[in-house]
C-alpha cells in the first residue's frame, strides 16, 4: 500500500501537519508516540501559544491527543529509521518494515544530546543506530546498546538471540526490565574507540571491548535519515513553503531552525501540509 503522506514525528509540527492533511481527505500515515510529545509534557507552563495560556505540558499534550482522535488519525508506533527517494515516491523503513508514500513531512525535532566521540567517525563501521536494520551483521560478537529512551529495550530483542555478549547502557532513570542474559550496565558512556572497525566503548568507569555500539536516540539525525538531504546550520534547509533539497519532501518544526516553540512549530507544519497538498494535485 502506497500512502499520500508519511508524518514522521508527533510532536506540534506533526500533529499540525496530520490535522491539516486528514481535513483535506489524505491518505495518510502518522509515525510517532500515541502519547505524541514527551517534549511537550515535560514543559511547566506554556504561555505563548494562541489561545490556551497558562497551560502546563501535560495539560497541552492531552488537548493534541483529543484534537487527532476528532478526526481518528492513528499513530503508528514504529521509529523511523531511514527514508529513501525513489523518485516518483519514497521508500521508509520503520522497525524493520518496509512502507511506501508519495511524499513525506519530516517533524521529528531536533537531539539534544552531544554525539560520542568517535561516533561520528565510526557510523558504519561498528556504529548503528537502527538495531532492527543491522543485527544480522552481529551475530556472535559483543555489541553494546546505548538507550535513550524506554523504547531501545523493545528494539534490543532483534539482537538479543544473536550477539555473543549483549551490554544495555540505559541513560534514563526508570526502571530497565530485560533478558537476565543481557548485561545492565549503569554508567556514562565517553568514547568510542577503534582501528578502522569499532573494538572499545569507554565508560566513565569502565571500558568494554565490543565489536558494535548501538545508539537509540528518541530521533534519528536529519542527514542520515534521508541520505542526501541538504542540512544548513546543523537543521534541515527547507525554503518558505517547507520544501526541502529534495522533491516531494518536506519539514516542519524544530528540525528546520531556531526559534524551537510549539507555536512555531504547529505553524509550520500547517504549511507543510498545505504545501504537500498542492504538490500532490499538481
Amino acid at each position: 500500500m502506497r500512502y499520500d503522506i508519511a508524518i514522521i514525528g508527533t510532536g506540534p509540527a506533526g500533529i499540525s501537519a496530520a490535522i491539516n492533511t486528514k481535513l483535506r481527505n489524505k491518505n495518510i500515515i502518522v509515525f510517532g508516540s500515541q502519547k505524541v510529545s514527551t517534549k511537550v509534557s515535560k514543559a511547566p507552563k506554556v504561555n505563548d501559544y494562541l489561545g490556551l495560556p497558562g497551560l502546563d505540558g501535560i495539560s497541552l499534550k492531552n488537548q493534541f491527543i483529543e484534537h487527532i482522535k476528532t478526526l481518528n488519525i492513528e499513530v503508528t508506533e514504529e521509529k523511523v529509521s531511514n527514508v529513501y527517494a525513489m523518485g516518483d515516491y519514497f521508500a521508509l523503513i520503520a522497525d524493520n518494515k518496509p512502507y511506501e508514500a508519495t511524499t513525506v513531512i519530516l517533524a521529528t525535532g531536533v537531539e539534544f544530546t552531544n554525539p560520542l566521540k568517535g561516533e561520528k567517525e565510526f557510523y558504519g563501521k561498528g556504529v548503528g543506530y537502527c538495531i532492527a536494520c543491522d543485527a544480522p551483521l552481529f551475530e556472535e560478537l559483543n555489541v553494546a546498546v546505548i538507550g535513550h529512551n524506554k523504547k531501545a529495550e523493545h528494539e534490543i530483542k532483534f539482537i538479543s538471540d544473536l550477539a555473543q555478549n549483549l551490554y544495555y547502557i540505559p541513560m534514563y532513570d526508570e526502571e530497565v526490565n530485560l533478558d537476565k542474559k543481557i548485561q545492565i550496565i549503569k554508567d556514562k558512556p565517553i568514547e568510542i574507540q577503534g582501528d578502522g572497525l569499532v573494538n572499545k566503548l569507554i565508560l566513565k568507569n569502565t571500558e568494554l571491548e565490543v565489536d558494535g555500539v548501538f545508539i537509540v536516540k528518541d530521533s534519528v539525525s536529519p542527514e542520515r535519515l534521508v541520505p542526501g538531504i541538504e542540512i544548513k546550520d546543523g537543521h534541515i534547509k527547507v525554503d518558505q513553503n517547507m520544501s526541502t533539497s529534495i522533491e516531494g519532501c518536506f519539514a516542519a518544526g524544530d528540525i528546520v531552525g531556531k526559534p524551537y516553540q510549539y507555536i512555531k512549530g504547529a505553524g509550520e507544519g500547517a504549511i507543510a501540509a498545505y504545501s504537500v497538498i498542492e504538490f500532490l494535485n499538481k
